[in-house]
Formats: C-alpha cells, structure tokens, sequence
C-alpha cells in the first residue's frame, strides 16, 4: 500500500490506536512497550500484513530527529538535580569515556570477523554505542523499578547524556568512510567543538528560556507548553547553526528548566510526559516500517553475534574500565552494564550511512535494527529479573509510593497554614515564581477581597492577601516565612 494524502491520517491514527491498546497490557507479560510499538510498524510494512510501503530514509531521519528532541527535552525536565548531583562525575563518565571506549571495542570486533573496512566497522560500533534514552526512560519508569544508591539516576543520567557522544562519533567515522584519508586525528577538532558549544549553548539557552516563560505573561495556560516546544527546537537548531552538538544542548536546557521555579511548571511537565510517549511510538512505527525483514533475515547469524558481544563483553569492559576511578560495589557494575539497551536512537543514526550513500550502507542498517532489536528483547525484559539477582532493587516493602500532582490535590498535606501579606512586606509586587518559595510546600489558594484564586507561579503578591500553605513539616513552615520575608506570628 502507498502512503497517500487521503489516507495517512487514517493510517496513522489507526497504527497509533493499535500501539496505546497492545501495548497496555505488554508489562504483565514482561514485553517493553517500544518492542510492540516497533514490531506493529514492521508488520503494516511492506513484508508484513499491513503492505505498507515506505523507503524514505530521509523522512525517517527527520521523525527521528524531532522525536528525540521530546524525548531527550521531556528527560531532562523529569531529571531532578539533587538525585543527580551525587552521581554527576559517574553520569559523565560513562556517557562520554564509556562510549567512545564501546565504539571502539565492538569496531575492532567488527572489523576482525567481517570484511568490513577498519573505519566502516568503528562507524557501526559508534551507532550502537549509546544506551537509548526513550528505552531506558520508558522501562524504568514504566515499571517503576525502585533501585539501591543512585543507580537510578546514574542509569537516566548517562542514557540522557550519550547520545550526543555516540552522534559525534557517528558523524566523525562516517567522514573517515568518505574520506579514509583524513586520519582518526582530524576528528578531534569536531568532537571539542561540537560538545563544547553543545554545553555552552545548553545552558545560555535554560537562562534565556526561564527569563521568556517568566515574563513573556501570555493570556492562556495552554500557550507556557507551546512556547516551551518553540524554545526547544530554537535551542536545537540554533547549535546545530554554529556547529554545536544540538542533541547536547538541548539535553542541558531541559535539565536546567526543570530544577527552576517557572510559570505553569506542572502544565509543560505534563504536556511534555505525553508527547515524549507520543514521539515514542511515531519514532519506533516509523522504523518498524522502514525495515524491511526479508533484508534482515540474512544478516540474522551476524547481528547475533555483534549483539552478544556487545550485551556481554564491549558494554561491560567499557562500563568497568570507565568507573575505575569511582567506588562502587562490583554487583552495581554489573547492573550499569546490563542496562545498556539499544533502541531507536542507534536505528536513526543508521540513516545517516543510507542519506551519505557509502557502499555498506544497507548492511549496516540491517545489522543496527537487529542489535536494536535483540538489545530491547533480551535486556529490556530481564531488567527487573536481574535487578533482583544482583540484589541492587529494593524490596516491596521499601518503596515510596509515587505520588501524583493529582494524587495531591486530592489528599493535601496535613499541615496548614494562613499567612497574611502585610504593608512593607518585600514580597508585594513579586511573582510567586520569582519568591524562591520551598519546593515541599505549595500555596494552594489565596484569599484576596473576600475573594479566593487558585495561584499559579504568574500570580502577583498584594497587600492583605491570605496564603493557604499546605506542606508536610513544620520546618517548611518556618522556610516559607523566610523567603516571604515575614516574622511568624
């Protein structure tokens, strides 16, 4: 079947429908829902039932590319510092040294039992030699896998900071398959620039984005996660223009973003949460239909091999040499290894060989999406099973329920407290955004002219308003005075 204007939306929407209800009950049985997602989009293809006819790499990059921007963006906001912080060293470590050192061991690999040239085989290591984020992301919270001593956040840390690596490294080998004169050493110009003002440009931008949400003073709630979507791909965009690695920073940004106080915060968190989930599925049923399986089939012996290697002994070795310096008990290490699943992201930089038109540029394809496929197969339904055997996941009676902002709302915090704005208070004429107001207390309304508003962080302080605080410690109590800047009475 050809893709028509008439009728791609009704495709669309159906293969879209289809994906939300398999993929439903996918975790009783232990499947991750991006397997079903891909294997739905490889079925409506061309070889499968659906006869669904697309071979367009470029567009498939494109989707690619704009997915990762929600998923990476939607990563990054969930990334709470203070749990990152402590494991930041580590976090960079691996998605930078652990990387480079699984691109280069599974290339010589590569080289030693194909016909590969030395360049085109670490090409196909460097494709598959991130941890995906959208894999990672969606299992981990998916199942919310509660695990001992920052793991958790190490393995979001590095799967959300990677990709950047592993996009260098793809671009830089696939200009030595081009130009296998230029030498390994003319890379390293590109790799500095590009993750130097990758990470510069991050962070100008999470300034510049929280100054434009904060003031821009826009009429209508549902225009703060419009805007926050325009700030991204301009961030993106705007790096990738003066050659910075776009991936990075708009990586940076959103971590920036989510551990500031910004206007409608829990309106773009959630409205991120589900186009991050929505660009998922689009980006694994565009793959799965790009694929084509009877291409696959050949590759099958070769692809297993690649990819037990690198499950079993390039992510390990890599992982274990990368955390030398740090101390961590060797169950751990094992785990970090194990979590090293391969999705979509290595799938799209795939395209990248197709678009530049190189000799292998099929065979490598077939040989990431069957890596891919496998990585998510076996390591993606074996995560809470090995959790448990290396005895790094907390038992059921240790877990913290997860509580909702709905869940809140519901159930408010038994603390309550009125606190009246009086004359000269310094917080007359602020946003509530702008008064650094304790993160575990919320004002749930406020009492003005006999009148009550439910605030949001645009809400300006006057004379006479009441304050309904509700929070879970008296010491919040005493931190919200503070920074009100009102003795307690």
């Amino acid at each position: 079947m050809n893709i028509t204007i008439e009728n791609i939306i009704l495709i669309g929407s159906v293969l879209l429908f289809i994906s939300i209800i398999v993929g439903k009950p996918s975790y009783r049985f232990g499947i991750p829902t991006l397997l079903l997602f891909l294997t739905i989009g490889m079925l409506a293809g061309s070889d499968g039932i659906g006869g669904i006819y697309f071979d367009n790499p470029e567009v498939a990059q494109f989707i690619g590319i704009v997915s990762l921007n929600f998923i990476l963006f939607s990563g990054g906001l969930d990334t709470k510092w203070p749990s990152v912080k402590p494991v930041l060293k580590e976090g960079i470590v691996l998605s930078t040294l652990g990387v480079f050192l699984t691109a280069l061991g599974l290339g010589y690999f590569v080289y030693w039992i194909t016909d590969f040239t030395l360049f085109e085989s670490l090409l196909l290591g460097a494709i598959v030699s991130s941890t995906d984020a959208a894999a990672v992301f969606s299992i981990l919270r998916g199942k919310n896998l509660a695990l001992k001593k920052n793991l958790r956040p190490t393995l979001e840390l590095e799967s959300g900071s990677n990709d950047p690596m592993a996009y260098v490294l793809t671009i830089a080998f696939l200009s030595l398959v081009q130009e296998p004169d230029k030498g390994i050493a003319s890379i390293l110009p590109l790799f500095i620039l590009q993750m130097l003002i990758g990470g510069v440009s991050g962070l100008l931008f999470g300034k510049l984005s929280k100054w434009i949400i904060n003031n821009i003073k826009l009429d209508f709630e549902g225009l703060y996660p419009a805007l926050t979507i325009a700030l991204m791909f301009i961030t993106f965009s705007a790096t990738n223009t003066v050659y910075g690695n776009g991936f990075l920073a708009i990586y940076i940004c959103s971590v920036y973003l989510g551990n500031q106080n910004i206007i409608h915060k829990n309106t773009i968190l959630r409205m991120f949460d589900g186009l991050a989930w929505l660009m998922q599925i689009v980006l694994f049923l565009t793959l799965g239909l790009l694929v084509f399986p009877t291409q696959i089939i050949p590759y099958i012996g070769i692809g297993l091999i690649i990819s037990l290697f690198l499950i079993f002994i390039a992510r390990p070795l890599a992982v274990f040499i990368s955390l030398i310096p740090f101390k961590m008990k060797l169950r751990r290490r094992f785990y970090i290894s194990w979590v090293g699943l391969r999705g979509a992201v290595p799938i799209v930089f795939a395209t990248y060989p197709l678009l530049a038109g190189i000799e292998k540029a099929n065979v490598i394809f077939n040989i990431v999406f069957f890596v891919a496929l496998s990585s998510v197969l076996i390591q993606g339904t074996t995560i809470s099973l090995v959790a448990k055997w290396l005895k790094v996941g907390l038992p059921e009676s240790a877990k913290k329920p997860k509580l909702t902002d709905e869940f809140m709302e519901e159930h408010p915090k038994t603390i309550l407290r009125e606190i009246k704005i009086k004359k000269n208070t310094e917080a007359i004429g602020k946003q509530i955004v702008d008064l650094n107001f304790p993160k575990n207390a919320i004002i749930a309304m406020i009492e003005r002219d006999d009148n009550y508003l439910m605030p949001n962080g645009s809400t300006i302080l006057e004379v006479n308003d009441k304050l309904v605080v509700l929070t879970d410690k008296i010491e919040n109590i005493k931190d919200v005075y503070a920074c009100l800047n009102i003795d307690e009475g």
